[in-house]
């Protein structure tokens, strides 16, 4: 049986410099994307870059989600922390809820949470943790606009979502590999990985493919703002995803 291509759009990581500093060309990758996931303060970014990424969403049309991260400026949220899942919806809301502000200030939705780094592993790997996150996004929900949670298909996010009636978008990464048992493998350099649109299996590190998950019809497709090449890896990403879905009718 022939599969339909999977509906798909493309994300980054966005607003994760701090004060003066900057990681990534954001003006340049908020044209070639469709939604940006926003830092909120705890592994990178200010108030002062969470106003300024949201207006450049804004201006180039792109739907935000909030970003959030264990309190880890030092280590760029990539390291794991004890901790409970009380005090882990604590730091979610804190962190949501800042960003929620700037998102008011321009008459914006909140489109969907995607947790980053360490905590985006531990929440996969562990459901009373993916549960505390996704309740989140229930928190956030509003009459006319439901907040999703974006994750790794197959595992406790995915799981998590479906016990709470959440919207779930599951998410593969361009420039990071998988394990052959298709977990991600967080790195510090990306390389670039074939397409899964057309085959719905996750390439890994054997060669070998995995199914991306059960029940999944849609994916976006998540290009990091410090990799090598970014730009054109994500023009080229959003051009694949673009054709994608104009030849399977979804646009």
């Amino acid at each position: 049986m022939t599969l339909r291509p999977l509906k798909a759009t493309v994300n980054c990581d966005m607003g994760e410099g701090f004060s003066l500093y900057r990681l990534g060309d954001d003006a340049a990758l908020m044209k070639t994307i469709h939604l940006a996931n926003i830092a909120c303060g705890f592994h990178a970014s200010d108030f002062s870059i969470m106003n300024s990424t949201v207006a450049l969403a804004k201006d180039n049309n792109v739907r935000v989600g909030a970003h959030p991260s264990l309190p880890d400026l030092q280590g760029f949220g990539r390291r794991e922390m004890a901790i409970t899942p009380e005090e882990l919806a604590s730091c979610f809301i804190y962190q949501v809820g800042a960003l929620c502000g700037f998102l008011k200030r321009y008459n914006l939705p909140l489109n969907h949470i995607k947790p980053h780094g360490a905590v985006y592993g531990q929440t996969s790997r562990s459901l009373p943790l993916a549960r505390a996150v996704v309740g989140v996004a229930s928190i956030f929900c509003e009459p006319a606009q439901d907040v999703a949670f974006m994750g790794l298909a197959g595992t406790a996010h995915q799981t998590a979502a479906a016990e709470a009636g959440v919207k779930f978008i599951p998410e593969w990464f361009a420039d990071l590999e998988y394990d052959p048992e298709g977990k991600l493998l967080i790195t510090q350099k990306h390389e670039p990985v074939t397409t899964i649109l057309n085959t719905h299996m996750v390439t890994t590190t054997s060669g070998k493919g995995v199914p991306l998950g059960e029940n999944v019809e849609e994916v976006s497709i998540c290009c990091h703002s410090d990799t090598p090449n970014a730009i054109a890896i994500t023009q080229l990403v959003k051009s694949l995803v673009d054709e994608s879905n104009h030849n399977a009718g979804y646009i």
